[in-house]
């Protein structure tokens, strides 16, 4: 098949996804989405078709696949997966959907690797790579008898399935008592086996990093880093709100010794956090997959998905030309209400809020040339949560 005339499927995901969706299309590459995920994507103009499928938990999600390529006419495209469960379906499903889409990824087994974060702590210390201290407790009797320095984070070991653990991302638990009351409630949703706990690492958005690129055959194509300045929730981040370009060599040291040491493939993102106690930068999190903030790396000169596609097809001479100055990413209706929260507590000033968006900025949802996207989002979001209250109510 002529690799020019070839599109692409993304699979799920939210501003990922859509971002993605305005770097294939931008460049005259046709889209097909699928998805029971986010509807914004489905909003972007950049999306030349939209579909339904079984979800990532059905048994008959790839057959459904296989046959949509021959039905839609997407036989060698490229899949590139933009959630987490459809992260693991590809991987877990390698040898079936390379027989009929271009697949970038690792079987399974090596990319839980990094992506469950009981097997990330192994994998970093193995590479060398630092990461939070961990505590081992895999019951609800071991949560009540275990030596804990507080405060500590409980975390799901994996994102794959909505919850209000999986939602808030972590819980903060500052007491022996907290702890066991968060512990039970934690386990009830991901079982016990999946409850992560973990020190807290002081400080806010200034002290997370990110690492970001595309890796083929084991090595960076092109990366970048950024510092995600603020965050939604203040304490835990679910979703980054003002994340800006910044040069760190020692966390793309990290980044590339971590992600190598698993010979990986594909678009991935290593969150970090720099513990001032140590001055050192642990790895928190790797998401093999599209972010949120995805739209501010094309904005800095680092298109990475057209670059993970050229890459596949060998065409190499297209190098990443970075754009000078400082430049950022604003997911604006959050960051007002993080600025806000954060002028409340006193880490923040509305002056100094204000420098912060002096910088050159593209948005979260909305683009001039893509404009639905960001005119519907709020609307959206708002329905949603009030829909997802609902459903986490009826749970309990």
């Amino acid at each position: 098949m002529d690799e020019n005339r070839t599109g692409v499927v993304l699979l799920g995901g939210a501003h990922g996804a859509l971002s993605a969706a305005r770097s294939f299309g931008r460049k005259g590459i046709s889209v097909f989405l699928v998805t029971d995920d986010h509807p914004l994507p489905k909003l972007s103009r950049y999306v030349t078709r939209r579909f339904g499928w079984p979800r990532t938990k059905s048994p008959d999600t790839v057959d459904w696949l296989l046959r949509f390529a021959d039905e839609e006419g997407t036989r060698g495209w490229l899949l590139l997966p933009c959630g987490d469960p459809e992260v693991r379906l590809v991987a877990e499903n390698l040898d079936r959907l390379r027989t009929a889409f271009d697949v970038v990824s690792l079987d399974w087994a090596v990319l839980q690797k990094v992506c469950d974060k009981q097997q990330l702590a192994e994998t970093a210390a193995a590479a060398g790579v630092a990461f939070p201290k961990s505590y081992a407790i895999r019951s609800l009797h071991d949560a009540s008898s275990a030596q804990i320095q507080f405060p500590v984070a409980l975390k799901p070991a994996m994102r794959l399935e909505r919850n209000p653990f999986t939602a808030a991302k972590a819980w903060r638990a500052d007491s022996q008592e907290e702890f066991v009351r968060l512990y039970r409630d934690a386990s009830a949703y991901v079982g016990a086996e999946n409850v992560v706990v973990q020190e807290l690492i002081p400080g806010g958005g200034e002290a997370q990093l990110s690492y970001t690129g595309v890796w083929v055959e084991g090595r960076p194509v092109a990366d970048m880093t950024a510092r995600r300045t603020r965050q939604y929730p203040v304490e835990f981040s679910f979703s980054s709100t003002f994340v800006e370009a910044i040069d760190n060599e020692p966390v793309k040291i990290a980044a590339r010794k971590l992600l190598a040491a698993i010979g990986f493939e594909g678009l991935v993102e290593v969150e970090f956090k720099y513990d001032a106690r140590d001055a050192v930068y642990k790895v928190l999190d790797v998401n093999p997959r599209t972010w949120s903030w995805l739209e501010l790396c094309p904005f800095c000169g680092f298109d990475f998905p057209p670059l993970l596609r050229d890459a596949l097809a060998g065409r190499s001479g297209n190098q990443p030309v970075p754009n000078p100055g400082p430049r950022a990413w604003i997911h604006l209706s959050r960051d007002l209400a993080v600025a806000l929260q954060l002028i409340r507590r006193g880490d923040l000033t509305p002056a100094g809020y204000l420098r912060s968006l002096g910088q050159r900025l593209t948005f979260g949802a909305f683009a001039w040339d893509d404009p639905l996207p960001g005119v519907l989002e709020l609307p959206l979001t708002l329905w949603r949560v009030m829909v997802r209250k609902l459903s986490f109510r009826r749970e309990l």
